[in-house]
């Protein structure tokens, strides 16, 4: 045990002697355990929020929407939605207890004498609001919901404070093409920066707002009746579809999608799976970068070290010890860097995070959790070690004869 506390003092005598060039090498470790820290953690917590999201969907809801889900982008832009027949066929299907259905578009809305842009959404409080609190999560801040039928919105959190200047309460009242819509309802924050800048109204008035062809859809959500199975049900939906499809258009091509909360889940996970694999893909391009520069920097040592190995051997040192000491050098600074990695990693992901918490886009937690810190602490040692074996196995088999020759 005194023979490694003097190869780590060594080691460490080593290292101060040729500072400069260890902080750099240093430097490039910690860019490597930075990247994989913090993008690994603000994944983690991407794939914690989604999950919950998603579980507090339940598992007796499927989702129906027009287009194909795999292409989710081209879903939403391009402007097809669910026909009232559509909308009829998915509720005469054995097993579907209720059918929610959902529209929205922008809107200019005026309050006071300010005017934005808000996206505007518009569903049935007479069926919805169970369906929403229950299985989507929406709760109410302060307020009350809208009574159906009545000129009675609620709106997403950041509407309150952040999209007028002056603060919008309930009782404030909106101006719509026109037409006066007041604020019954504040809600909390839905976990996207969209919902909680949207305003939301009963199906009826959005439809004469509008102007949009009455029974139509974006999208609708469907609750599963207690006792039935709900793949069963979402297969059943979607044969009945195909059915109506063929008798309007003559085709029974499906150009829908319809999905259960399970698969949305899948989907979720498939997709973060792939992005975590990239991000540590090219987090560990860093790394090697960082050990190669470890190599570097002891093969250059072992140069410029040759006499002093060959003093040390031709008193008595052994290969090992010399192995050690050099092991130890590389080792320190892989360890060196990851403490340095791991601090500004897990600080990037929490400024991340408290600055979504104050300018959402999506909001989610950085997941910094004592295993990834050890984990980052670890792998960066042992990258230091396994950069320098090879010059410290070079070092320790230099024969002290030669060494003292090639520098009398």
């Amino acid at each position: 045990m005194e023979q490694i506390t003097e190869y780590f003092q060594i080691a460490i005598r080593n290292l101060k002697t040729r500072s400069l060039r260890s902080w750099l090498t240093i430097f490039g470790i910690v860019i490597g355990v930075f990247l994989i820290i913090s993008l690994l953690s603000l994944s983690e917590g991407l794939k914690a929020t989604i999950t919950q999201q998603l579980r507090s969907l339940g598992g007796e809801m499927i989702f129906v929407m027009p287009g194909d889900f795999s292409d989710i982008i081209g879903m939403f832009l391009s402007g097809v939605k669910l026909e009232k027949e559509d909308i009829e066929a998915i509720e005469r299907t054995r097993g579907v207890e209720k059918v929610l259905t959902m529209v929205y578009q922008s809107a200019v809305v005026r309050y006071e004498d300010e005017g934005k842009s808000i996206f505007m959404t518009g569903l049935s409080w007479e069926k919805g609001t169970e369906i929403m609190e229950k299985f989507q999560g929406w709760s109410l801040k302060e307020g009350r919901w809208p009574t159906p039928g009545k000129r009675e919105i609620i709106i997403g959190k950041q509407i309150e404070t952040e999209v007028f200047e002056k603060l919008v309460k309930v009782g404030s009242e909106f101006k719509i093409k026109g037409k006066r819509f007041k604020v019954v309802g504040i809600l909390n924050s839905l976990g996207s920066r969209q919902d909680d800048t949207s305003i939301y109204l009963d199906l009826s008035l959005y439809y004469d707002l509008t102007g949009e062809k009455k029974g139509t859809a974006q999208a609708a959500m469907v609750k599963v009746g207690e006792g039935y199975e709900v793949n069963k049900v979402a297969d059943d939906i979607k044969e009945n579809l195909q059915k109506t499809r063929k008798r309007r258009v003559g085709t029974d091509v499906a150009d829908f999608s319809v999905i259960t909360s399970e698969k949305m889940g899948d989907i979720a996970g498939n997709i973060l799976a792939v992005i975590q694999f990239a991000i540590i893909g090219f987090a560990s391009i860093a790394i090697i970068v960082g050990g190669i520069g470890i190599m570097n920097t002891m093969f250059t040592s072992v140069r410029e070290r040759t006499r002093e190995i060959g003093i040390m051997k031709a008193i008595g040192a052994k290969n090992s010890a010399v192995l050690t000491i050099f092991l130890f050098e590389s080792g320190i600074i892989g360890f060196a860097g990851g403490i340095g990695g791991t601090i500004l990693g897990a600080g990037m992901a929490k400024a991340i995070e408290i600055y979504g918490q104050v300018h959402p886009l999506f909001y989610f937690k950085a997941s910094v959790t004592p295993g990834l810190i050890i984990f980052g602490l670890i792998f960066s040692f042992f990258v230091g070690c396994f950069a320098g074996f090879f010059p410290a196995r070079r070092a320790a088999k230099l024969k002290p004869v030669e060494a003292l020759r090639r520098y009398e």
